[in-house]
């Protein structure tokens, strides 16, 4: 299908974007890699009458170390992350699920501002940001404000974003040599996953058992109290309430999310 007619504006700065966004309110969606966005117009999901394309702003791709934390550029593609030597030195959960993107051709134009912004409960990075506890730092008229990752996501397709904000920066904690792991089903290598598990430092985190990226809590508890692995992963679909669909029903996602929980925290006791 045809995407319905839309004004096109490219922003050279954040600045430019966050006026643009101000002036068209909720008409205008701002375009980055476009691989989320375009597909929802063309089934006519998504109808803007403005697109703000922010895929040429300069300052917006980069991966740096800042203190205790990695900060990652919002515009920063998945390809770039994939082989970033800070990301792989600092935080390997990151660049490793940033592999696991769809195909070539979906990591060297996504980027990861776009698939947080997007709020897929089904995305990979996002999977993995809500695992090491990160942060998202937006910016609009009235200045830059950070939001933990567990505040970011209200469910499907929906955001803490104001409709005069994006999202500028992403930081996580540095992890270092600290163990790590991430498992995720699929039918085919590039397909989104049907479930997956992020797993480092004790935190879980879950794909496509909520209307958003979760947290396995009652894992995480149990590991904090000295629970097995074993015994802990049982309990990561404790609380989540998964939809069914063509893809898997309700309780096949809970065995996935059990076994997925499992062997994910198995790789990340080895280190």
């Amino acid at each position: 299908m045809i995407p319905a007619p839309f004004e096109y504006v490219r922003a050279g700065s954040v600045d430019e974007a966050i006026a643009a966004l101000t002036e068209h309110g909720d008409d205008a969606k701002l375009l980055a890699g476009g691989h989320s966005l375009l597909p929802l117009m063309k089934l006519r999901l998504a109808v803007p009458a403005v697109l703000v394309d922010i895929s040429r702003i300069p300052e917006f791709s980069y991966v740096r170390v800042d203190g205790d934390e990695v900060a990652i550029g919002a515009g920063t593609r998945h390809f770039e992350l994939e082989r970033s030597d800070v990301a792989r030195a600092e935080v390997p959960l990151l660049p490793h699920v940033a592999s696991r993107v769809g195909d070539p051709q979906v990591r060297h134009k996504g980027t990861l501002g776009g698939t947080v912004a997007h709020s897929d409960p089904a995305s990979d990075l996002p999977t993995a940001l809500l695992a090491l506890d990160g942060s998202v730092v937006v910016q609009g008229p009235g200045g830059r404000r950070s939001i933990p990752v567990t505040e970011f996501w209200l469910g499907f397709f929906e955001t803490a974003l104001e409709p005069d904000e994006l999202v500028v920066e992403l930081r996580v904690p540095r992890t270092g040599t600290a163990g790590w792991g991430y498992e995720k089903f699929t039918r085919r290598e590039n397909d989104w996953p049907i479930v997956a598990a992020a797993a480092v430092q004790g935190r879980v985190a879950l794909a496509n058992m909520a209307g958003s990226v979760v947290r396995a809590t009652a894992t995480e508890e149990a590991l904090a109290n000295g629970a097995s692995i074993e015994e802990a992963a049982a309990l990561a679909d404790q609380g989540l309430e998964p939809s069914s669909d063509m893809h898997a029903d309700a309780e096949y996602r809970r065995h996935l999310a059990r076994l997925l929980t499992r062997r994910a925290l198995e790789t990340a006791s080895r280190g």
